[in-house]
């Protein structure tokens, strides 16, 4: 068991460390050939930072642990919301009402009704996946045609205000050289899939230690320690006081959780849902987005009593699922 826990702890932060050097290396490759800085933020970094939880998913599909998959998508979108906003805003409160996301959490609630639909056929396959996928394409096409405007708009700002984007994306190093972006890259694309094989592993031999579902550790261990890396980095920008994107990020992650890391994942293998998932789990992730309604629509900033209350709820969640 202590091994087991040792390996997959090893796995998470390999997972971590791997999908942090893809990510600087992808985004520095493509802002040096001139990709638009907003445009890399949307896509690179966005499937970047979701590159643990894919490569998590699809080794665990391909090892017949399909639950984990599916428990680490519904446990990561539940996270985010309760305990990567929950934390920085019991700390130090967050403002959230200085970001305009409601376009993007329409669309989020609009994919979550669609994903909970096609869970209630009891199995995600290619099909389903297909779906998921061409709601995602939907997605980026509509994000790439408002980049295209706002760098209309904004042409005649000229290549300073370009580099001043550049700065602001994740990962963004304009000083890096060139082989050292070649070995984030090299580093990411090893590791991931190592991390991902180790924690997987470990992950099927505790669930069948403590004879639990897959699931369970798919809902608890392995979506807690892929949400880690947006925790860390909320907590950090609540402690600066820059929080007025926290609330978009997460929007925008869950998104991809559901339609790029469930809709690739499904293509390698079927993902039968757990009865359990459908009676409670699929519907506290429902729950924790709708929580957010108010400060999207009102523009209500997140106080410290919310956050205690959305951090108790994430610890009742997992009370209620390990119990």
């Amino acid at each position: 068991m202590l091994t087991d826990i040792a390996l997959l702890s090893l796995g998470l932060l390999i997972l971590l460390l791997s999908g942090d050097a893809l990510v600087k290396g992808a985004v520095n490759l493509a802002l040096r050939a001139g990709v638009p800085a907003l445009l890399v933020s949307l896509t690179i970094v966005a499937f970047g930072t979701s590159a643990p939880e894919l490569l998590v998913s699809i080794q665990a599909i391909m090892t017949g642990a399909a639950g984990i998959a599916l428990g680490n998508v519904i446990g990561s979108n539940i996270a985010n919301v309760l305990l990567v906003l929950g934390i920085p805003a019991m700390l130090s409160g967050l403002h959230t009402s200085a970001c305009d996301c409601r376009k993007t959490y329409v669309i989020m609630m609009g994919a979550t009704a669609v994903f909970v639909g096609l869970a209630y056929t009891d199995l995600f396959n290619w099909i389903d996946g297909t779906v998921l996928l061409f709601l995602l394409a939907l997605m980026l096409g509509d994000a790439f045609w408002t980049v295209y405007r706002h760098r209309c708009e904004r042409a005649a700002a000229g290549s300073a205000k370009d580099e001043a984007e550049a700065e602001d994306v994740e990962g963004a190093d304009t000083s890096v050289s060139t082989w050292k972006i070649w070995i984030y890259l090299g580093l990411g694309l090893v590791g991931l899939p190592l991390g991902a094989d180790l924690l997987v592993d470990a992950a099927v031999d505790i669930a069948h230690v403590l004879n639990v579902p897959e699931t369970v550790i798919g809902l608890t261990l392995v979506a807690l320690g892929t949400s880690l890396p947006e925790l860390a980095t909320t907590v950090m920008a609540a402690i600066r006081g820059q929080t007025d994107v926290a609330i978009g990020n997460v929007i925008g992650s869950n998104l991809f959780n559901m339609l790029a890391i469930i809709g690739i994942a499904s293509f390698v293998g079927p993902i039968p849902v757990d009865p359990q998932t459908l009676r409670f789990d699929i519907w506290v992730m429902v729950l924790s987005s709708a929580v957010l309604f108010p400060y999207v629509f009102l523009k209500l900033d997140m106080g410290r009593f919310a956050g205690i209350a959305l951090t108790a709820a994430y610890i009742g969640f997992l009370f209620q699922v390990v119990s």
